[in-house]
């Protein structure tokens, strides 16, 4: 299997970096070059076991680039269908790794298809993420289900929510809001009644309510 190897662009590399407040260098490949750089590579990696394709992903995760990261990501979201509850969660430690927005939001769509493809084992997924130490994880319980739309079970995003409601971090707030806003597209109402009901903090509020009603 072909190895990536992406040859630095220092301008946009640069640029890149600054953009993610130079936490992570970066190689400087814009994300349309990187698709199709990995093409092949996401396509061949359907023939690898389970046990190659983790190592893999780590292989390619533990690169310094950000770029590779964002591989790794791909790598995995492209085999989840075929991996086990037990197989899916050996991806959890990765999470807290080199963690910033873009990757913990990239590895959340990751467990977030999972659990769209195994409904029935979501609420399990849900605690893996639940209630953690690490607050990455934790956004990532607060935000798994922004894409179920009337499938959202409301039980656990309220106990995620209440879980961090008082919790004074940037990331953990902005996905509360994240979470409300996009489930007041599928229902309002219960959004509404949850703000009312329950004292969330002043960003979370501003964000959740953006698609209600103004009163």
């Amino acid at each position: 299997m072909e190895t990536i190897v992406f040859v630095k662009n220092e301008e946009k590399a640069a640029q890149m970096a600054a953009y993610m407040k130079n936490l992570f260098p970066f190689a400087g490949i814009p994300a349309p070059e990187r698709s199709a750089m990995q093409k092949d590579l996401l396509k061949a990696s359907k023939q690898l076991t389970v046990d190659a394709l983790v190592e893999l992903v780590r292989v390619y995760f533990n690169k310094p680039e950000r770029e590779y990261q964002y591989v790794a990501i791909d790598l995995a979201t492209r085999n989840v269908k075929r991996l086990s509850f037990n197989e899916v969660l050996l991806f959890k430690p990765l999470v807290i790794e080199k963690a910033w927005w873009d990757s913990v939001d990239a590895w959340r769509k990751f467990f977030a298809l999972w659990g769209a493809h195994h409904y029935e084992e979501m609420p399990q997924l849900f605690e893996a993420f639940f209630g953690e130490e690490n607050f990455w994880h934790r956004r990532v319980a607060i935000n798994l289900q922004l894409l179920y739309k009337e499938k959202t079970n409301t039980e656990l995003l309220k106990k995620a929510i209440i879980y961090d409601k008082t919790t004074d971090e940037f990331f953990i707030q902005k996905a509360i809001g994240w979470s409300l806003r996009q489930y007041s597209k599928t229902d309002p109402e219960w959004v509404q009644t949850l703000i009312k009901s329950i004292e969330l903090s002043p960003l979370a509020v501003r964000e959740g309510s953006k698609y209600l009603p103004k009163s």
